[in-house]
């Protein structure tokens, strides 16, 4: 992803009092902070607008498309300042990994969902540039993680949004510094709020071999018994989870592993079709994110659908995912990339992208 102008935003100024910094085509771009003291990108084009956490994890905190807010419900009203994983959980994309990501199973060290979702960057950036879909804006930033004798790596996402429809695109580089062999994980996290009385369409098959329903939970969660029951059906029968009906609870959670069909240029498509024609989507690359989850939670608390979360492996905790050869290793000064696209559609684009994915 290239571009033309750079902003670095560790010489930008962010005030409580919400700031024009820049305009490019019809992208407006401003500055705030919150009570909290994190510091805030709010992105917008004609289509709608995301709120972007350049210093924090390079979340992307909310995101708002086509009159609708995208990002699921959550217990939290603003980002909090901690780097906690659960101690700041509302935000619409959250980076999981790099040294370890997911579930920390009973012999495992690392954090829930490791060290990305919240981490401090030292540098941050702000890139303005022409593509073939008109005028767009991309954050980018570094975060290096380095621990004696342990870890030493590069993260760096980019995160562009073009000025004309609700698609965020994000590629990452996770680079090893160390003169040896690292092991790294990613999932990326995409928290959409679930619509009543819309339909999951996705390239995935529902064949019960190929699908993989969790029905092991961490300690902090308590399922009834009618819950493990409706588990121990969508073993059986996968697709009786794809409707989002209202009343219908998902508590605590559903994780389920797919596996999935590609389309002609290698990539897998997954989406929300609500039922005014319009969309959410997540789109990945199985070659690079070969695992991942389907997630969702709907209970009085919070009500979320990461329609996919792409990711390097399932997320049971660094031990469980090396025991299943699921962890990557990059050699000395080489890297881990991956790219992918999400956000809303239309009704013309959610009906090219369902009759895409009923083609494959």
């Amino acid at each position: 992803m290239k571009s033309n102008t750079t902003i670095n935003l560790n010489a930008v100024e962010f005030n409580r009092a919400e700031t024009l910094l820049a305009q490019h085509g019809a992208i407006k771009i401003t500055t705030l902070r919150y009570a909290s003291g994190v510091a805030a990108l709010r992105i917008t084009n004609p289509v709608g607008e995301i709120i972007l956490l350049p210093f924090h994890g390079q979340q992307i905190w909310d995101a708002k498309f086509n009159g609708r807010r995208l990002t699921m419900r959550s217990m939290f009203d603003e980002p909090v300042n901690s780097g906690d994983y659960l101690s700041n959980y509302g935000g619409f994309l959250l980076h999981c990994g790099a040294t370890a990501m997911g579930n920390p199973g009973t012999d495992d060290t690392h954090p829930l969902h490791g060290e990305l979702p919240n981490a401090i960057y030292q540098s941050a950036e702000l890139m303005f540039g022409e593509d073939e879909h008109g005028a767009f804006v991309e954050v980018s930033g570094c975060y290096r993680h380095t621990v004696a004798f342990t870890h030493n790596y590069v993260a760096k996402p980019h995160i562009r949004m073009n000025e004309n429809n609700g698609r965020i695109a994000l590629h990452l580089e996770v680079k090893n510094l160390k003169a040896t062999p690292m092991d790294v994980m990613y999932l990326a996290h995409v928290n959409f709020k679930p619509i009543d009385r819309s339909i999951l369409i996705d390239t995935a098959s529902d064949d019960p071999s190929k699908v993989n329903v969790r029905d092991k939970f961490p300690e902090f969660f308590n399922p009834t018994a009618k819950y493990l029951s409706f588990i121990k059906s969508l073993q059986k029968t996968p697709e009786l989870h794809r409707e989002m009906t209202a009343g219908k609870t998902f508590d605590p959670e559903l994780v389920i592993g797919l596996t999935f069909k590609t389309d002609s240029k290698g990539w897998a498509h997954s989406m929300q079709a609500l039922p005014d024609g319009t969309a959410d989507f997540i789109s990945h690359r199985p070659t690079e994110l070969p695992r991942g989850v389907r997630w969702i939670t709907r209970t009085a608390n919070q009500d979320a659908i990461g329609i996919y979360l792409p990711a390097t492996a399932e997320a049971d905790g660094y031990k469980a995912e090396k025991a299943k050869g699921n962890v990557l290793s990059i050699d000395a000064g080489k890297s881990f990339t991956c790219a992918l696209e999400f956000g809303a559609l239309d009704e013309k684009d959610a009906a090219k992208m369902k009759s895409m994915i009923e083609g494959i």
